[in-house]
């Protein structure tokens, strides 16, 4: 089976198992639009968080919760561990075992406040930056590659639409 066929059954099944919810539910008064919209974004950000971790994610041994920890510390600099979790979209008991790995491979480094003990910072090392800067552009071809699927006007319609949704559930305005 080649790679394309594989992803194409899934989708043929995806389809497929959407018109048996319909079958089995239909007499509910459900949304069912509403029900596949939610159920392929999940879908897809779960698709693409697997594709990434097993090609430019792999090829360095980082997770894709590592990857997003060493990005937030590239773009915004050194910070306290509550902050680096809510950016990362991790809680802390997870970003304490992704920084304790990336601690040991020499890309993070922890310090401790000294005007607070209990407040923990975490900064990139010289390494972390490094192998940040190189990634990146590796991991954005691929998010090009995937979003090439889509046309001009799907891409925009998607980013806006998910833009419209994450303001309103953030509460943003």
């Amino acid at each position: 089976m080649t790679r394309d066929f594989d992803h194409q059954t899934h989708l043929d099944d995806l389809i497929e198992a959407e018109r048996d919810i319909v079958a089995r539910l239909g007499d509910l008064p459900l949304d069912f639009e509403a029900m596949a919209v939610m159920s392929n974004l999940h879908r897809l950000a779960a698709a693409t968080r697997r594709e990434m971790e097993q090609t430019v994610l792999a090829e360095v041994r980082l997770s894709w919760t590592a990857f997003v920890a060493l990005w937030v510390l590239w773009i915004w600099g050194e910070m306290e561990t509550r902050h680096l979790a809510a950016e990362a979209n991790v809680t802390k008991g997870t970003l304490t075992g992704v920084i304790d790995t990336l601690e040991k491979r020499g890309l993070v480094e922890r310090r401790r406040r000294t005007s607070d003990r209990r407040l923990v910072t975490v900064k990139l090392t010289d390494p972390g930056e490094v192998l940040i800067a190189d990634v990146f552009p590796r991991f954005n071809a691929e998010e090009r590659r995937i979003a090439d699927m889509l046309t001009e006007d799907q891409r925009r319609a998607m980013v806006d639409g998910a833009r419209s949704i994450l303001r309103r559930l953030t509460h943003e305005s």
